[in-house]
C-alpha cells in the first residue's frame, strides 16, 4: 500500500531533496569566483551581507551567496570543505527544519552555514548541544571560522557570572547545553532589575542531538527551587496573637467575600504585641501576611467542614461533593495558618519559584532547527508539537555497514554467551567493539563476564561518564573494547585506527533491543561511518523486557517444537519484524503520553507567559506605574462592591461591609462613612470612592521625589507578584497530581485540570491586585526601599535533581541488595541512599 501510494504522490522526501540538491549546485557554482578572493575580500563579505540585510533583502535572499562564503572561509580556516551534502543539510536547518545526517556526515561543519547566515539579523543564534564537552569543543572550533569572517562567538556555561553570561549571550552566535539556557530563561524572569537579565529574546536556536533533547528529554522538567522566607515560629506566634482578639471589636468578618478584617484596635493591638510602630510599613509585609492567614484559619476555616485531621495532618474536604482531597494543600500559607491553629507540625511551604519543561520552552524561539543522526521513526511527532519537517539527507559515500538480522536466544544466560564468544572472537582477531546495553546493571554483568573472558575493556556509564569522549574517541584503536550504554557516546566520532578497515571496521553488538527504534539506530550508526566498513548485530533473548511484553510466548513455543537448546539462536527476519513492531508500538505509547503531558503543560505555559509579561512591564517601566496600580485598585473595589449590592433591593445592601473593606484598604477611617454611599448605585459609589482614592495617592506622590515613588511601586508589585505567582505553581503542582481521579467520575481530567486551573489563576490575579492595592495605599513609604527576593538560597534542578547530578536510571529491584552494597542503577552509591530509601 505504501508502494503504491508513493507512485501516485511521489516520495515528499525525494521532492525536497532534488530542490535542496538544486539550492546546493548553486553554491557550488561560485566556487571558482570565491576562490579568487583574498582574505580581507571574503571578510567584507560579512559586512557587505549586514547592509543588504538592513536594507530590506531577506536572509533567503542572501543565502546562496553567505553559504559560498561559509564554504570558502571553512577551506581556509578548518582545512575541511563542506561536501554537496552537508550544504543539502545545512539549507534544511535554515529552513526550520530537522536533517537527518547519518553519524560522521559532519553534522558540526553543516551548522556554521546557517548559524553564519541568521546571526547577519544581528539577533543572536544559540547552537544547543546535549553536554558541556561538545558545546566547548565546537565553540572553540568553529569559533575560529565564525571569529574569522567578523563574528563573535560566546560559550554559555554553567556556573558563570551574571556579566559573563549576558556577554555569551550577546555574541552573535552561542554554544551551550540545553539545561544552561532553560535555567537562565527561568532565572531572568525571577531578576529585579532589568539589567540582571543575561538573555535577549529567543531568536533561532539549532539544536544538535535534536531527538535526544525534544524527544527524549521532553517531559524533564527544569525547575528552580529555593527556601520561602517563612517559619514555622512566625505561624506560631501569629497564631497566638490571633487567638487574643475578639469579633467585631478587634476584627470583622465578611461571610460573602470570607474576608477578615482587622480594625483600627485590632491594628494598635497588634502593634503593641509585636512591638512595632507601624503594622503597614514595608518591613512588616511578612507578619501582616501572616496575622492574616492566621485570621483567616480562625475566623473563615472550620473544623470537620472546610478540613478534617487526620493522622497529624490537615486534609481539605471538597465543599461540592465532601470528598476527602489528598495530597492538596490551601495556597499561599493558609495550610501552615490551620496547622498551628491544630497544634500539628508546620510543614514546609512550597519551594518550587519557576519551572518549565523543555518542549515549552523550544517552542519560544522564532525559529527552531536540529540535526541528528535518527529522527524519521519520530517525525510526526515532530511535525505535529514543533512544526519541524524531517528531511533524510544521504550520506556522502554509500553505507557499506553490514547489519545483521537479531539472533534470539531462549534465556538470558544463553543470550550472554553468545555475545561474550563473538566479542572474545573479534578481539582476538583485533578488530575494535562497541558493546551497547540498554540499562547501566547489564554494562556491570558483560563487564564481569569479559574479565573472566580475559577480555581487556572499558566500561562507558554513570560511575565512570566524566571519561566519555576519551573513551569514545580510542573506541575505533585496534583491540579496543568499549562497553557503553546505549546513548553514551552522543556527538562524539568514532575514527577507526590504523589497519582497522582491513578487519572489517567498527562491529558493533547491542545486547538488548530498545523501546524506540530510534536508539537501536542510533547505536548501529556508530559503525560504518563516511563509507567505512562495519558490521553491527543484536542478540536478543526470550527473556527481554520488550521480548516478555510484546509476544514472545509464540517464538518461546515454536523454539521448542523445533527441540532448540539454549545455545541454538533463531535468526530470522521475521522475527526482526515482530521486535520492530513491539518497537512501533510503544514509541505510539510514548508519544501519546508526552501529547498528554504537553496539553497540561500548556495551562500553566499561558499562565506562566501573561506573569512574565507583566513581570518584565514592571521593570522595563521608566516612568512611573501609577495608572497599573490604579486599574488594580479600581479592579479590587469593583470586586468588593458588586459582591455586596447584588440584591435588587438596595435596603438589603451591605453598605457597612463596603466601609469596613474600604477602611481597612484604602483609606483612613473617618475619610468615608455610610451616608456618603447611601442613594448611590453602585458604579457611582465606585467612581466616588476612587475620586478620594486618587487625592489620598497624589499625597503620597507629593511624599517623595518621582524617582522613589516609582520604586515603592516596584517593590510592592514585584514582591507582591513573586509571592502569588510561586504558592500559585504549587497549587497547580498539587492539583496536577489527583486530576487524574477525576476520570472515575466519568469527568475528562484535562477540561478539569483547565476550568480549575484557570479559576486558580483569577483568583491569584484578584489576590494580586487587593495585596497591591492594600500596600500602596496603606504602607508608609521610605525612601531607602530596596527590592528583595521572594526566596533565598536558590538551585536549579533538572528532572527533580540539582543541576549537575548525573540523573538516577530507573532501576526495579530484582535481586535482595544489601543495604550496605553499591546501588544497582550505577550511581556511584550505597543501595540504602539510593534506590533503598
Amino acid at each position: 500500500m505504501a508502494g503504491l501510494l508513493k507512485k501516485i504522490f511521489g516520495d515528499g522526501n525525494q521532492k525536497q531533496l532534488n530542490r535542496l540538491q538544486k539550492q546546493a549546485d548553486n553554491i557550488e557554482a561560485l566556487e571558482p569566483e570565491y576562490e579568487r578572493l583574498s582574505d580581507a575580500e571574503l571578510v567584507n563579505k560579512t559586512e557587505e551581507f549586514k547592509t543588504r540585510y538592513n536594507n530590506g533583502e531577506t536572509l533567503d535572499d542572501l543565502l546562496v551567496e553567505a553559504y559560498a562564503v561559509v564554504r570558502e572561509a571553512s577551506k581556509r580556516v578548518l582545512n575541511m570543505r563542506p561536501f554537496s551534502v552537508q550544504i543539502m543539510g545545512a539549507i534544511a536547518l535554515h529552513e526550520g527544519n530537522i536533517a537527518e545526517m547519518k553519524t560522521g556526515e559532519g553534522k558540526t561543519l553543516a551548522s556554521t552555514m546557517p548559524a553564519y547566515l541568521n546571526a547577519l539579523a544581528g539577533k543572536g543564534v544559540h547552537i544547543i548541544t546535549v553536554n558541556d564537552y561538545l558545546a566547548e569543543r565546537d565553540a572553540k572550533e568553529m569559533g575560529e571560522l565564525f571569529n574569522f569572517l567578523g563574528l563573535t562567538v560566546g560559550l554559555n556555561g554553567n556556573g558563570l557570572s551574571k556579566e559573563e553570561k549576558r556577554d555569551a549571550y550577546y555574541c552573535d552566535i552561542t554554544y551551550g547545553t540545553n539545561n544552561e539556557y532553560g535555567f537562565d530563561y527561568l532565572r531572568d524572569n525571577m531578576v529585579l532589575y532589568k539589567e540582571q537579565m543575561v538573555q535577549r529574546p529567543l531568536n533561532f536556536a539549532i539544536i544538535d542531538e535534536v531527538d535526544s533533547i525534544l524527544i527524549d528529554e521532553a517531559r524533564t522538567p527544569l525547575i528552580i527551587s529555593g527556601s520561602a522566607q517563612k517559619s514555622a515560629s512566625m505561624y506560631q506566634r501569629a497564631d497566638s496573637f490571633v487567638r487574643t482578639l475578639k469579633h467585631e471589636t478587634d476584627y470583622t468578618y465578611d461571610e460573602k467575600t470570607k474576608g477578615v478584617q482587622l480594625t483600627e484596635e485590632g491594628i494598635n493591638k497588634a502593634e503593641q504585641y509585636f512591638a512595632i510602630e507601624n503594622l503597614f510599613d514595608l518591613n512588616n509585609v511578612t507578619l501582616t501576611h501572616h496575622i492574616n492567614q492566621a485570621l483567616k484559619a480562625h475566623a473563615s476555616m472550620h473544623r470537620d467542614m472546610d478540613y478534617v485531621v487526620q493522622e497529624g495532618e490537615v486534609i481539605i474536604v471538597d465543599q461540592f461533593t465532601g470528598r476527602l482531597m489528598k495530597g492538596r494543600r490551601y495556597s499561599d500559607g493558609l495550610h501552615q495558618a490551620i496547622e498551628a491553629k491544630e497544634g500539628l507540625h508546620i510543614q514546609n511551604e512550597s519551594m518550587t519559584l519557576a519551572s518549565i519543561t523543555f518542549q515549552n520552552f523550544f517552542r519560544m524561539y522564532n525559529k527552531l532547527a536540529g540535526m541528528t543522526g535518527t529522527a524519521k521513526t519520530e517525525e510526526e511527532e515532530f511535525r505535529n508539537i514543533y512544526n519541524m519537517d524531517v528531511i533524510a539527507i544521504p550520506t556522502n559515500k554509500p553505507i557499506v555497514r553490514d547489519d545483521k538480522a537479531d539472533m534470539i536466544y531462549k534465556t538470558i544466560e544463553g543470550k550472554f554467551n553468545a555475545v561474550i564468544e563473538d566479542i572474545k572472537a573479534r578481539y582476538e582477531k583485533g578488530q575494535p567493539v562497541l558493546v551497547g546495553t540498554v540499562a547501566v546493571e547489564t554494562s556491570e554483568v558483560i563487564s564481569k563476564l569479559l574479565k573472566k573472558a580475559g577480555v581487556k575493556h572499558d566500561v562507558l556509564n554513570a560511575k565512570n561518564h566524566y571519561r566519555e569522549a576519551e573513551i569514545i574517541e580510542n573506541a575505533g584503536q585496534p583491540k579496543s573494547v568499549t562497553i557503553a550504554t546505549n546513548m553514551a557516546g552522543r556527538g562524539t566520532d568514532i575514527k577507526l585506527g590504523e589497519g582497522v578497515k582491513d578487519l572489517g571496521g567498527l562491529a558493533v553488538i547491542g545486547t538488548e533491543r530498545h523501546e524506540s527504534r530510534r536508539i537501536d539506530n542510533q547505536l548501529r550508526g556508530r559503525s560504518g561511518r563516511q563509507g567505512d566498513p562495519g558490521v553491527t548485530q543484536f542478540y536478543l533473548s526470550m527473556e527481554d523486557e520488550l521480548m516478555r511484553r510484546f509476544g514472545s510466548d509464540n517464538l518461546r513455543s515454536m523454539m521448542d517444537r523445533l527441540g532448540m537448546d539454549d545455545s541454538q539462536p533463531l535468526e530470522s527476519k521475521m522475527v526482526s519484524r515482530a521486535v520492530e513492531s513491539a518497537q512501533k508500538r510503544v514509541e505510539g505509547n510514548n508519544f501519546d503520553a508526552r501529547k498528554t503531558v504537553l496539553s497540561y503543560d500548556d495551562v500553566l505555559r499561558e499562565q506562566r507567559e501573561i506573569i512574565y509579561k507583566q513581570r518584565f512591564d514592571v521593570i522595563d517601566a521608566d516612568g512611573d506605574l501609577r495608572e497599573i496600580i490604579e486599574n488594580m485598585i479600581l479592579s479590587s473595589l469593583q470586586r468588593v462592591i458588586h459582591t455586596h449590592t447584588q440584591d435588587d433591593d438596595d435596603a438589603n445592601w451591605q453598605i457597612e461591609s463596603i466601609i469596613e473593606y474600604i477602611h481597612g484598604t484604602l483609606l483612613e477611617p473617618g475619610d468615608i462613612d455610610v451616608k456618603d454611599l447611601k442613594g448611590k448605585d453602585p458604579e457611582e459609589m465606585i467612581d466616588f470612592v476612587m475620586d478620594k482614592v486618587r487625592v489620598r495617592y497624589d499625597e503620597k506622590v507629593e511624599e517623595l521625589t518621582p524617582e522613589q515613588m516609582n520604586e515603592f511601586e516596584k517593590v510592592i508589585l514585584l514582591r507582591t507578584v513573586d509571592t502569588k505567582w510561586m504558592d500559585h505553581i504549587d497549587q497547580m503542582d498539587q492539583l496536577r497530581q489527583g486530576i487524574h481521579l477525576r476520570a472515575y467520575g466519568q469527568n475528562d481530567p484535562l477540561r478539569e485540570y483547565q476550568m480549575e486551573g484557570f479559576a486558580m489563576f483569577e483568583e491569584m490575579i484578584a489576590s494580586i491586585e487587593d495585596e497591591v492595592a492594600k500596600y500602596v495605599m496603606k504602607a508608609q513609604i521610605r525612601d531607602n526601599l530596596q527590592r528583595e527576593n521572594v526566596a533565598k538560597n536558590t538551585q536549579a534542578v533538572s528532572g527533580g535533581q540539582n543541576e549537575g547530578e548525573k540523573r538516577r536510571k530507573p532501576y526495579v529491584k530484582k535481586e535482595n541488595v544489601g543495604r550496605n552494597d553499591p546501588c544497582p542503577c550505577g550511581s556511584g552509591k550505597k543501595y540504602k541512599q539510593c534506590h533503598g530509601q
